[in-house]
C-alpha cells in the first residue's frame, strides 16, 4: 500500500482491492466542557496539516475564518511524505518547533504505541504530553466553529448554525460521498466499472448542484457554511489534479460556468484562496500516487492565473460573513504563493 493516501484524511486504503476509506481511529473530542479530557484552551494544542490534502484543508480554512490563528497553532507538513509518515522538513533541522518531532506519528506513537493504522492529517495534538488529541476529521472543523465559539475572533461567521444543521448536514452528505470521496473512488478505481460508476457519481451530484447554486450564493442560507468549507477544497484541486490524474474528466471546472464563478468567489474570499498551495497540492498527488502515475512527473498546467477573475456572482446577495466581518491579514509565517507567481 502506497503512503500517499493511506495518510490522507480517513485512513484512505487502496492497492490491488477497491478503494476504501475507514473511519478516524482517534476520535476524541476536543470541547468547551472537556468531557472527553481534552478542554478547549488557548496554545494548548497544535493542528497538523498538509496543505495538498483536502481534509486537512478544511481545518485551514475553518481556523482562519473563525480567528483562531493565535489560540490553535499551526504545522505544517511537507506535501511528499514517505513510508512512515508526514515529515516536517518544512521545518529548520526537519523538526516542528513546537512538538520537537520530526514525523507526525511520533505523536500517534506517544498516543498509542503499535497503531497499526494510517498516519492521517488533519491532526490536533496536546502540546504538553505530545499526544495525538484526534484525527477525526470530520468532526474536527464542526467542533472549531462550535465548541470553540469561546476563542473566535470578534466578527467570526457562524459557520455551522444550528437552525441550519439540518439542510447542511444532508447537503455535506451527498457531497462527501459522491464528490469529496468520489473522485478519489475514480482515481484509485481497479476496474473499468467500478471507475466509471464513481466517476459518474462525481458529475452527477456536482450537475445536481448547479440549479441551486444558480440561485443563491452559497449552498445553504445567504452566507458561508460548512458546506461550502468542505466543496470548496475539492473543486479548488478539480483542474489541477482530479481532472486529469483521477481521471474525472468529463468535463474540467472551468467549463462549468455556475461552478467555476461560486469556485472563484469563494477562492477570492479571504480565508479560503489564501490557504490553498497549488504547488504542495500537485507535487503530492502527482509525485507520492506512484501507481497511478509512476514517473512522477508534475505537469506544468494548468494556468492558474483565472482564480483571480471576476466572478460576479456578487448579484445574487448574500453576505460572505453574515452579520460578522472578514478575516485579518494572514499572518507572515504562513502566507501561501498567490496563483500564477
Amino acid at each position: 500500500m502506497s503512503g500517499g493516501e493511506d495518510a490522507e484524511g480517513g485512513n484512505a486504503a487502496y492497492g490491488r482491492r477497491s478503494f476504501r476509506r475507514s473511519k478516524s481511529h482517534f476520535t476524541d473530542r476536543i470541547t468547551a466542557d472537556g468531557r472527553d479530557g481534552w478542554p478547549v484552551a488557548a496554545g494548548r494544542y497544535r493542528l497538523v496539516v498538509s496543505r495538498a490534502c483536502p481534509w486537512a484543508s478544511r481545518a485551514l480554512v475553518s481556523r482562519r475564518l473563525l480567528g483562531l490563528e493565535a489560540a490553535l497553532s499551526l504545522a505544517v507538513a511537507d506535501p511528499i511524505q514517505d513510508d512512515r509518515s508526514w515529515r516536517f522538513t518544512l521545518d529548520p533541522g526537519g523538526r516542528d518547533p513546537v512538538l520537537g518531532i520530526r514525523l507526525l506519528r511520533e505523536a500517534y506513537d506517544a498516543r498509542e504505541t503499535g497503531y497499526p493504522g494510517g498516519v492521517s492529517v488533519p491532526a490536533i495534538v496536546d502540546v504538553p504530553s505530545g499526544r495525538l488529541v484526534t484525527n477525526d476529521y470530520q468532526q474536527i472543523t464542526l467542533d472549531l466553529a462550535t465548541e470553540w465559539a469561546g476563542l473566535h475572533r470578534p466578527g467570526a461567521p457562524e459557520l455551522y448554525p444550528r437552525a441550519l444543521r439540518d439542510e447542511i448536514d444532508e447537503v455535506m452528505t451527498g457531497v462527501y460521498e459522491d464528490v469529496n470521496n468520489g473522485v478519489y473512488r475514480a482515481g484509485f478505481a481497479v476496474g473499468q466499472e467500478e471507475y466509471e460508476a464513481a466517476c459518474a457519481g462525481v458529475f452527477r451530484r456536482l450537475e445536481l448542484l448547479v440549479p441551486r447554486l444558480e440561485r443563491q450564493r452559497y449552498l445553504v442560507g445567504g452566507s458561508i457554511t460548512e458546506a461550502d468549507i468542505r466543496l470548496f477544497t475539492t473543486l479548488v484541486r478539480f483542474d489541477a489534479v482530479y481532472h486529469g490524474h483521477f481521471k474525472c474528466n468529463r468535463w474540467k471546472l472551468t467549463e462549468n460556468p455556475v461552478l467555476w464563478a461560486y469556485a472563484r468567489d469563494l477562492f477570492q474570499t479571504p480565508g479560503f484562496g489564501d490557504t490553498v498551495d497549488f504547488d504542495h497540492i500537485k507535487r503530492h498527488y502527482y509525485r507520492v500516487h506512484t501507481g497511478i502515475n509512476p514517473t512522477r512527473i508534475v505537469p506544468v498546467g494548468p494556468d492558474l492565473s483565472g482564480w483571480l477573475t471576476p466572478h460576479g456572482r456578487e448579484r445574487l446577495g448574500g453576505r460572505p460573513f453574515g452579520a460578522g466581518t472578514p478575516p485579518g491579514p494572514v499572518r507572515a509565517d504562513e502566507q501561501v504563493p498567490r496563483p500564477g507567481t
